[in-house]
């Protein structure tokens, strides 16, 4: 069982007022033509069976198969000319890591990557590719040995890089923004919108454009009960953290929140649902096999919740408009057997 940890720290609810919607419109505009606009799926057998009308924003079509590549677009567009030069830093175990990549590649910004040696091998691959011919690298590290941070930080202070991290930061934060701006735009009014959690930047996004663009949408946090760092944050307000939780949504791996990122869950989130592994199975082997998307494990969160709650209380979205993001399609294939041996259990 994983070490649950309460740091005791509280949120500093003054970083809330950087993360604003203009900052969202903002990277909407620095986006544009370059993001993908991702699709927004529906599925008769869900609507049927829940009594609602649900919107599921396709983010595992976005450019590196996920909405990481909003917010490191974002972030590094934002820098000035110096720290372009300079080049960038982050870590992350794949989804940043790609996106980040890719995003330098595109900018002509340098790169350096670090990932832990058991990062998902199609990821790590991925990342390699998108830097193959830059200027950038990936460093690779043992999670026995250092952490990201330490070493992150290490290596910027020794060749003056500029860090962006996965989440904690506010253009990151702006730019994972965007995808609820656009599913509100595409689907119209939404009651409800579940979005999964690791590091809270999504989240945090989309609950700072949510309130704005629909202030009376409730916004639902999706965490496995694994790795529940950030529902247990929210329910006691004080930072929590969960260190290497075993779950499969390696995406929600993150020990915890931020310092942008739980402040801002606390003031526009609404509540969080912790699902079990069989839950996050089930959930994506159902949007593969009914719904033809490919999503990751971390993609399906918020299917899970949804489920959950309406198997909960069946009337609890009936008649209700309902949005749901997928949040990334990066499945490393060789999981397909565990995943349906947890979704068959």
């Amino acid at each position: 069982m994983s070490e649950v940890v309460d740091t005791g720290r509280s949120a500093e609810m003054g970083l809330v007022r950087e993360v604003t919607f203009d900052r969202v419109r903002a990277a909407a505009q620095r986006l544009a033509g370059v993001a993908h606009r991702t699709p927004v799926l529906t599925s008769a057998t869900v609507d049927r069976c829940l009594g609602a009308e649900v919107f599921f924003k396709g983010e595992c079509f976005q450019r590196v198969g996920a909405f990481k590549f909003r917010g490191a677009y974002n972030a590094l567009s934002a820098l000035d000319a110096g720290a372009r030069t300079r080049g960038v830093l982050t870590y992350s175990s794949g989804n940043h890591a790609q996106a980040v990549a890719l995003a330098s590649r595109l900018l002509g910004i340098p790169a350096v990557i670090v990932m832990p040696s058991d990062a998902p091998a199609v990821k790590l691959a991925a990342t390699r590719g998108y830097l193959a011919g830059t200027p950038g690298e990936v460093v690779i590290y043992n999670r026995a040995e250092t952490t990201r941070e330490e070493l992150g930080a290490q290596l910027a202070s020794e060749r003056g890089l500029t860090v962006i991290p996965p989440y904690d930061h506010p253009d990151v934060i702006a730019g994972q923004g965007t995808c609820a701006m656009e599913l509100f735009e595409q689907a119209g009014e939404l009651d409800a919108l579940y979005v999964c959690v690791g590091g809270g930047g999504l989240l945090s996004g989309c609950a700072t454009t949510a309130k704005a663009m629909r202030p009376s949408c409730a916004v639902i946090g999706a965490e496995p009960a694994m790795a529940d760092d950030a529902a247990r944050s929210f329910a006691t307000r004080s930072l929590h953290s969960v260190r290497d939780p075993a779950t499969i949504a390696d995406g929600a791996r993150t020990p915890s929140l931020g310092r942008y990122t739980f402040s801002v869950v606390l003031e526009r989130v609404d509540r969080f649902v912790t699902v079990s592994e069989g839950e996050i199975a089930k959930a994506a082997v159902f949007v593969m096999e009914r719904m033809k998307a490919v999503v990751e494990p971390s993609g399906a969160l918020g299917v899970a919740a949804l489920f959950q709650d309406a198997a909960r209380d069946p009337e609890a979205l009936r008649g209700r408009r309902v949005g749901v993001v997928l949040s990334g399609g990066n499945l490393d294939l060789a999981m397909m057997p565990e995943l349906r041996r947890l979704a068959e259990g």
